[in-house]
């Protein structure tokens, strides 16, 4: 519903056309391939295949698509991580329609737009202290599996999936790996 909402509000735009709408972030490709698009418009939750991850793909299999993140998480760690995976702006939802239009149109024109506020916030936390093992790990630990069924799931050790958590759990300021995990969650981490 918020998708052909947003496609209908740019719509009403005399210079911007919507061409393509999918439902899953694994789609997202294919219908870039399918259709002439010029910017993409992802969210970060997506069924199939993040928001993120659906940017770095787009980023490496169709470099000059510009690619837009619109979201109701704004934040700091998810600004950072899309502007690692290539994104070309990132704006929360709330924003007025009129804002991610301009936005659409400046990312056009090779400029990066990203919500001021956010980019702040950013700015002031400082970067996300988890190694992509640690995010690994951690993530997969948010199911409740124990060492041993981590440690089976994503071969490795079951010490170096302790010695990992460990590391988290140090790096969030948690008392333990649920905590851990949703402090890593809350701050855009994983």
């Amino acid at each position: 519903m918020v998708r052909e909402a947003l496609a209908a509000l740019l719509g009403l735009e005399d210079d911007i056309e919507v061409v393509a709408q999918v439902a899953r972030g694994d789609e997202v490709l294919d219908a870039a391939r399918a259709t002439a698009l010029d910017v993409a418009l992802l969210d970060i939750e997506m069924p199939g295949m993040t928001g993120l991850d659906a940017a770095a793909l787009l980023r490496r299999e169709l470099p000059g698509l510009k690619v837009v993140i619109l979201t109701t998480f704004g934040r700091p760690g998810y600004l950072r991580r899309a502007m690692e995976s290539g994104a070309d702006a990132f704006l929360v939802k709330d924003a007025p329609a009129a804002q991610l239009a301009d936005a659409l149109r400046r990312v056009l024109r090779g400029e990066r737009v990203i919500d001021p506020t956010l980019a702040a916030a950013a700015l002031a936390e400082g970067a996300n202290p988890l190694t992509d093992r640690e995010r690994a790990v951690l993530t997969a630990s948010a199911d409740g599996s124990t060492n041993a069924e981590l440690a089976r799931k994503l071969h490795l050790s079951h010490g170096t999936v302790r010695n990992y958590l460990s590391t988290a759990i140090q790096k969030t300021g948690a008392r333990n790996r649920a905590e851990a995990v949703r402090i890593a969650r809350d701050k855009g981490w994983l």
